[in-house]
């Protein structure tokens, strides 16, 4: 019996085997089959008479779905047409309203933006995507570093004091002068210059460590006076009053001294211990940068105040003491004193030590070069005369001062020519930017009208930039081209309040003329259907 069984079962193995094996063999017969010349012809015309039919076929539907359109279209009044010709005009309106909007504010279209970032993935389309910045060789020259357009934002050398000025600007306007993102910047570098590993070892400082991560300012003015209750030679606690609490330049000034008196005893401390392990060396860089940050704004001070002299010998000592740290920028307050004592050689002795090709520019340093030179012809320059005889050598060279000015940053002129309105200037600029443009105009708009003849002479000149740099962003005539990102960092330095200025000027998008058109023919088709109902609705039903 088990060989019985044994039997079978081979039995209906091999029968499965060979089933499956002459269905192989018909399925290799049947495609030798067709593909011969005889069954690709039956194959072609097999395919032909469905097309055919296809052809003769949908016309009879469209002349059935037509008629069927027909036939409703007529059973249609005008009240119909007047109504959808009105809500279409309403909705294109409202689409045309929020594009423009869209556009103000962020410099792109809606329509355009959700179309390439969400539905060309869904239909296939693949962005291209930007090249990765490839990295610089060791010993490339810097000037291959300077090609490269970056917007990397700067501390204002020249900005205000929060509790006595942009306070009171609150205070009267109602408006906030600085944006949260400026601020947090700010708070940064607050935690970065005046914070450093040694500082849980005294509790005052513990206690400021806190207080610059405070978000609320009455708490950070808290915190500084308890840190003043623990240490009363905490020279950061005086830093903090002075800058946020003080209502008043000569209040703000009484506690910088006091931070004065403290930081250069607590320097002088880490000079003599600086080298005894990496702590302390932090340690001595901390209290550098309080002491170096003290005396400017105490220059400040008195430059407000009216002691430009004094605050000039402030700013040229601490430029002698610290000399490694022109990354501070204190020459371009420096050069702001100078202007406004008129000492326009020593003015014209800072420029040629620090407008170098190897230095980064500011608006600072290229539109005060340009201004020298446009005093030396500003008073006796007129266009007429100038079409006349031709420019001379001085003229030329005020004229491509400024073309090198406005080429650098091309927003300042509309501040100088008061073709914009101001706002305070940011705590952060960019440069090349429109912050950059107000905080240079803010201190310096006066300096230019000092200078009898040189707002003209810019008026006439400074568009004359625009012709030799007709591609900015792809290519540049002195400097690297224009950055492409400066007005979404600008956006967000600038209070609300003000129109941010847009270099190059961006053309409209298609989707808001496209709008507006669609708005403007349904308004005008709603405005004929009102008034002749009766041949809006045989020109519908035609």
């Amino acid at each position: 019996a088990p060989a019985a069984v044994m039997a079978e079962g081979s039995g209906g193995a091999g029968g499965g085997r060979g089933t499956a094996a002459s269905a192989l063999r018909r399925w290799e017969q049947l495609r030798r089959r067709a593909a011969t010349p005889w069954a690709r012809g039956l194959l072609a015309v097999a395919a032909g008479l469905g097309l055919l039919y296809a052809v003769l076929r949908v016309p009879v539907r469209l002349r059935d779905g037509l008629a069927a359109v027909t036939v409703f279209l007529s059973t249609l009044t005008p009240k119909f047409y007047f109504a959808l010709t009105v809500t279409s005009s309403f909705i294109s309106g409202l689409i045309f309203v929020f594009e423009w909007w869209h556009f103000r504010k962020y410099g792109t279209s809606f329509i355009e933006q959700v179309s390439v970032s969400h539905l060309r993935p869904l239909i296939g389309g693949a962005e291209n995507s930007p090249p990765a910045p490839a990295a610089f060789a060791v010993g490339e020259n810097e000037t291959s570093r300077q090609n490269m357009p970056e917007c990397k934002v700067w501390r204002n050398p020249l900005n205000l004091f929060r509790g006595a000025e942009y306070s009171r600007y609150m205070w009267v306007t109602g408006k906030e002068p600085l944006t949260y993102y400026d601020m947090n910047l700010s708070a940064q570098d607050h935690q970065t210059f005046f914070t450093c590993d040694m500082d849980a070892l005294r509790p005052s400082d513990t206690v400021m460590q806190k207080a610059w991560r405070e978000r609320n300012p009455q708490a950070r003015i808290k915190a500084a006076h308890q840190a003043l209750e623990l240490n009363n030679d905490c020279a950061t606690a005086y830093v903090l009053l002075a800058e946020e609490e003080a209502t008043t330049i000569v209040d703000a000034e009484k506690y910088f001294k006091q931070a004065l008196k403290a930081g250069e005893m607590i320097y002088r401390k880490s000079q003599n211990c600086h080298s005894q392990s990496p702590q302390h060396e932090a340690q001595l860089r901390r209290d550098t940068n309080v002491l170096v940050y003290v005396k400017r704004r105490l220059a400040m001070c008195a430059r407000k105040l009216g002691r430009i002299r004094e605050a000039v010998k402030m700013m040229r000592d601490l430029m002698k003491e610290f000399p490694l740290l022109s990354m501070l920028n204190i020459h371009e307050n420096l050069l702001e004193a100078l202007l406004e004592l008129q000492a326009y050689a020593d003015v014209q002795a800072v420029l040629a030590k620090y407008d170098d090709i190897s230095l980064p520019k500011s608006a600072a340093i290229c539109y005060t070069a340009a201004l020298l030179k446009a005093r030396a012809v500003s008073e006796r320059f007129s266009p007429e005369t100038a079409s006349k005889r031709g420019l001379s050598t001085a003229e030329i060279n005020a004229v491509e001062a400024i073309h090198r000015a406005v080429e650098f940053n091309p927003h300042v002129p509309k501040y100088l020519l008061e073709m914009k309105s101001l706002v305070l200037p940011p705590e952060h600029i960019l440069k090349r930017g429109d912050s950059e443009a107000v905080a240079y105009a803010f201190f310096h708009l006066q300096h230019w009208k000092r200078i009898e003849g040189a707002l003209n002479l810019l008026h006439c000149t400074w568009e004359g930039t625009f012709r030799m740099i007709p591609y900015p962003l792809e290519k540049g005539h002195l400097f690297y081209p224009y950055p492409s990102c400066t007005e979404t960092a600008d956006r967000e330095l600038l209070p609300t309040f003000h129109e941010v200025s847009v270099y190059p000027q961006k053309e409209l998008p298609f989707f808001i003329h496209f709008t507006a058109g669609l708005c403007s023919f349904s308004a005008m088709l709603a405005l004929l259907t009102h008034q002749f109902p009766e041949l809006m609705v045989i020109f519908a039903k035609a």
